[in-house]
């Protein structure tokens, strides 16, 4: 079960330490892609991305990194930005926190951000202590479902549409799973947004 909106209980929860949308009065909204770089994906992805100008933000598993190192440098060239995402997509509800936070390091080895995502948005309390110490831990506010396979990609465009505003951190994913409807869905999304006048962009700058 996967929330597409999250709840704004959810977020008000967790808000000092997590970061769920980034409100603003200016219609931006923040474009990540998580779970790459895959490279019969992603570079599809960055081609529709290039088309329509836009920069995002990619968060990347380390192996995935270390296994394709042309896909990931590739986004670097095309100037997005990155997070990490552990290096084994871990689970943090299922991970003891010292395991979690050497699997993190151990994503470093191959590229540095300030930016953090957990895989599946799941992290303990004592895990967001010492994380929060090194990192921004970016969450999101729309999950577009790209990955799920009960649901048409008319649905996933639907998902993604309709739940987006002004600051809004939606979530795609470069990943074999989800390829047949990012495809199909990022260039609907993007010239959709583009037409009403929204800037689609990366996320926080370094403070």
């Amino acid at each position: 079960m996967y929330f597409i909106k999250t709840p704004f209980l959810l977020k008000k929860l967790f808000s000092k330490n997590l970061v769920w949308d980034i409100p603003n009065n200016r219609k931006k909204i923040y474009l990540n892609f998580d779970d790459g770089p895959t490279p019969d994906v992603t570079l599809e992805i960055l081609i529709i991305l290039n088309k329509f100008n836009v920069k995002a933000t990619f968060f990347c598993i380390g192996k995935n990194v270390k296994n394709h190192p042309d896909t990931f440098n590739k986004i670097i060239e095309a100037g997005h930005d990155i997070g990490n995402h552990t290096f084994n997509h871990l689970n943090g509800w299922k991970t003891k926190t010292n395991d979690f936070i050497k699997d993190i390091k151990k994503c470093e080895k191959y590229f540095e951000s300030f930016l953090f995502r957990p895989p599946y948005g799941r992290i303990s309390s004592n895990q967001i202590k010492l994380i929060k110490k090194e990192y921004t831990i970016i969450m999101w506010s729309v999950l577009t479902g790209d990955f799920d396979n009960k649901i048409t990609k008319e649905q996933c465009l639907s998902n993604a549409i309709n739940n987006t505003k002004a600051g809004s951190i939606v979530v795609f994913h470069d990943s074999k799973k989800a390829k047949e409807k990012v495809l199909y869905v990022l260039p609907r999304f993007l010239k959709h947004f583009n037409d009403k006048g929204f800037t689609i962009g990366k996320l926080l700058e370094k403070k």
